[in-house]
């Protein structure tokens, strides 16, 4: 097998103080396969057929078995006139049929666009449109919403399947397939396409460096861009995330995927990473604390990467007690910031060790995390991985700022995207000369390790002053009646912003704003503590488990010009 060769030349170490804060068992430099998405695979398959692939609510598949049908969808693909560099939108949960097409997908040298299957027709026909995809695989429940959105698009055929085409008539009796229109023939049922009496087709060949995914940011700031990743950033990235958990054995380990694949970080962390290494995924549709401590006990995983929210919910589950949590071994946290609270008593429980990880879509997406098994710092996102570069920057200027100072985190490395889909010009504002300007703010500490403080966008600026978001965040952590809380800064016509703080009260306290206000000024300079406080009992979030600020800003818009319109 062809591989490239990153050999640990000493010029490469110059100046990259977290270096030597590195675990002795990961190196600095990688050797990486040449490997497509699907070959990745096919060597999995080679190493373990017999194995355990997939644990999806009481089926299981092998990994020879998974193979089987990712070829036979891939064949079945070219048969509806599938060309190298099409197309393919996914819109499922997390499920077998998710698996198959995405690897089906790649195998048949086309590339993949996941959209969230909550999106709704708008939403998902502008991605289709964006994309230029020509089939889509999408859940049989979506039909109305999915046929709506095809028009206009260049959508050729639609594939739909439903929870019950992996389960046995005994596992789900309720389950019932949403048939196709009659008549329509760009209509098809899952089961159906894979069996279809197969033909001999010529697969293509495809390259590292060819498009792999299209993957659709947030558009939380604007209109969603598909960021390009190729079959060698997810290689790559793929790799540097297995050096830097070296203890995890191959064959031996089970993960745990709550996390949607939808969400790049959900793909790389949940299923590129347990099939790089032959774990069974334990697939989830969606996370339900209780489902979850049951799934644990029962299937015990070893891994188990998730969101702050996630691991909050699970600790303050009135039950969490009852349940054997010891298999877990090790856990990223990743979408938002992991406040110490959270990190101590999930390990306290469990046994394992849960560390905070940093990414973004445009980079596959982990470029920095704490080591699981050595030094960690707590409030940080850790080092960068293997073969990864980062520096911190001015803001404006791009000029590099010494150590310990906040600017803007730029990186560099092989994940790190090949750009966005038809958009060179903010390719090129976020692309220079290979770094990827993150938009974040961070420092570095004396060690090498970064700690975010917050994102441009969000900063607060309040009487003149900087006020980093995640700062009031973790103090708002450590009240012993806080479960969940965000800050945001509002409009106020003295100090131009002023900062709001939404909390959710752990379940059976009954902590008041007089009380919260209090233990801020103790833990905070005067300017940082919030002056507006708004108890809820839930925060809005993404399936990923990302709390959404942009929409709480969003609802303060709304309300102020309401009470403007009524004055």
């Amino acid at each position: 097998m062809e591989r490239t060769s990153c050999p640990d030349f000493n010029e490469w170490n110059v100046g990259k103080d977290w270096l030597r804060s590195y675990p002795s068992e990961v190196p600095h430099r990688l050797t990486y396969s040449r490997e497509t998405v699907p070959e990745m695979l096919k060597s999995t398959v080679d190493a373990f057929p017999h194995h355990g692939a997939i644990s999806y609510l009481g089926v299981r598949i092998t990994y020879q078995q998974l193979w089987t049908d990712v070829t036979r969808f891939a064949d079945a693909l070219v048969r509806m006139g599938l060309c190298p560099g099409d197309a393919v939108c996914i819109m499922l949960p997390n499920c077998p049929q998710a698996v198959i097409a995405f690897y089906g997908i790649l195998h048949a040298g086309a590339v993949v666009v996941m959209a969230n299957p909550l999106y709704v027709e708008r939403e998902l026909q502008y991605q289709l449109q964006d994309s230029g995809a020509k089939i889509i695989v999408a859940l049989d429940q979506l039909q109305e919403r999915v046929m709506g959105a095809i028009e206009k698009t260049k959508i050729e055929q639609v594939i739909f399947t439903g929870a019950h085409d992996y389960l046995t008539t005994a596992q789900s009796p309720a389950c019932s397939s949403t048939s196709p229109v009659i008549g329509d023939t760009r209509l098809h049922r899952w089961l159906d396409v894979l069996g279809a009496e197969r033909e001999k087709v010529d697969f293509s060949s495809r390259r590292t460096d060819d498009v792999a995914l299209i993957q659709y940011t947030g558009g939380t700031t604007g209109t969603p861009k598909g960021v390009m990743l190729t079959h060698g950033n997810i290689n790559a990235n793929t790799q540097q995330i297995r050096a830097w958990f070296y203890r995890f054995e191959p064959g031996k380990e089970r993960v745990l995927c709550v996390l949607p694949f939808f969400h790049v970080y959900g793909l790389t962390m949940g299923m590129h990473l347990g099939v790089a290494i032959g774990a069974e995924l334990i697939l989830l549709p969606r996370f339900d604390s209780d489902r979850i401590l049951e799934i644990i006990a029962k299937e015990r995983p070893t891994m188990f990467p998730g969101t702050p929210t996630m691991y909050i919910a699970l600790i303050n589950h009135p039950k969490v007690r009852q349940y054997n949590l010891s298999s877990i071994k090790g856990c990223i946290s990743g979408a938002a910031g992991l406040p110490v609270e959270v990190q101590q008593r999930f390990e306290e429980l469990t046994g394992g060790r849960v560390v905070e990880g940093y990414g973004l879509t445009e980079a596959s997406p982990v470029t920095h995390c704490i080591p699981l098994w050595h030094k960690r710092k707590a409030g940080s996102i850790g080092l960068p991985l293997p073969d990864t570069e980062a520096k911190i920057v001015d803001p404006e200027t791009a000029a590099v700022i010494a150590g310990g100072e906040v600017g803007e985190l730029v990186v560099k490395g092989p994940q790190v995207m090949k750009g966005y889909w038809n958009r060179p010009d903010e390719t090129s504002a976020v692309l220079r000369d290979g770094w990827l300007f993150t938009g974040d703010l961070a420092y570095m500490d004396e060690d090498g390790f970064f700690h975010i403080v917050g994102r441009k966008k969000d900063i607060i600026i309040a009487g003149g002053y900087n006020i980093y978001p995640r700062e009031v965040e973790e103090v708002l952590f450590e009240h012993p009646g806080i479960q969940e809380a965000v800050v945001v800064g509002v409009p106020d016509p003295y100090r131009g912003e002023t900062v709001k703080a939404y909390i959710v009260r752990k379940a059976g306290i009954d902590v008041s704003v007089a009380e919260i206000e209090q233990f801020c000024r103790s833990n905070l300079a005067s300017y940082k503590v919030p002056r507006a406080i708004e108890f809820r009992t839930a925060l809005p979030k993404t399936l990923s488990g990302k709390i959404l600020r942009r929409q709480l800003l969003e609802e303060e818009k709304e309300v102020a010009a309401k009470n403007i319109k009524n004055s």
